[in-house]
């Protein structure tokens, strides 16, 4: 019997490391190792909407925040959406991030969990995230692509992951990817690694609810005419 797309959901996860020292005291965050309680919640989620051996469609952010994919393992799946959409407790933590509201937006708009989830695969660029201390001595949320020598330590990392998720049971025709910066970052990788056929840029969502929350539904129809 063919191994499920959650079972190699699932692995991909737990195998998941990164233990290269970074740039300026940059840490990274892997939730699957961080809290005892992410696998327990993303063996549930996967096993849920992915147990079956269908491809799907792949979605790629740039890399798990603190208070999203940070604390759960899902990526846009903060512990709101996790418990009241996806029907899935979690005891250990309780947040709220501004992008995992847009994005559940847009799967009810699409047709709910079920259907998107039948569709569609989202992760990241990078699936282990990264923190730095600001000037007030606080961690917070870094991306792979803040400072040129970060991208070049994590680079192969990312390839390799990419790579790895194709591997699991992602259709390559085309790849959505979210944030146009994040996008000038996988179009060069793309150029010379062939992963996809064609790439579908659309604004993040964190700059949709931060700097265009007045224009959310514009942003919902851009993202509904890419995903349908």
């Amino acid at each position: 019997m063919n191994e499920t797309l959650a079972i190699r959901i699932i692995r991909f996860n737990k195998d998941l490391n990164f233990s290269r020292k970074l740039f300026n005291g940059i840490q990274v965050m892997n939730p699957f190792k961080d809290n005892t309680e992410i696998l327990t919640i993303t063996d549930s989620f996967y096993h849920k909407f992915y147990d079956d051996t269908n491809k799907r469609k792949l979605i790629v952010g740039i890399n798990p925040g603190r208070l999203g994919a940070g604390v759960t393992g899902i990526p846009f799946t903060d512990t709101k959406r996790l418990t009241d959409i996806c029907n899935i407790g979690i005891a250990s933590v309780i947040s709220h991030e501004p992008s995992s509201v847009f994005i559940y937006e847009v799967i009810e708009a699409y047709g709910g969990v079920e259907k998107f989830y039948a569709d569609y695969f989202i992760n990241s660029m990078s699936p282990l995230g990264f923190i730095e201390k600001n000037a007030k001595g606080n961690w917070v949320n870094c991306n792979y692509y803040d400072y040129n020598q970060l991208f070049d330590q994590t680079r192969p990392f990312i390839i390799s992951s990419l790579k790895k998720l194709i591997a699991l049971g992602m259709d390559t025709t085309n790849c959505i990817v979210l944030g146009k910066k994040n996008a000038k970052y996988l179009k060069v990788i793309n150029e010379k690694e062939k992963l996809f056929d064609t790439i579908t840029v659309l604004d993040h969502p964190r700059y949709i609810v931060q700097y265009k929350s007045k224009e959310k539904e514009k942003y919902l129809t851009e993202y509904l005419k890419a995903l349908c």
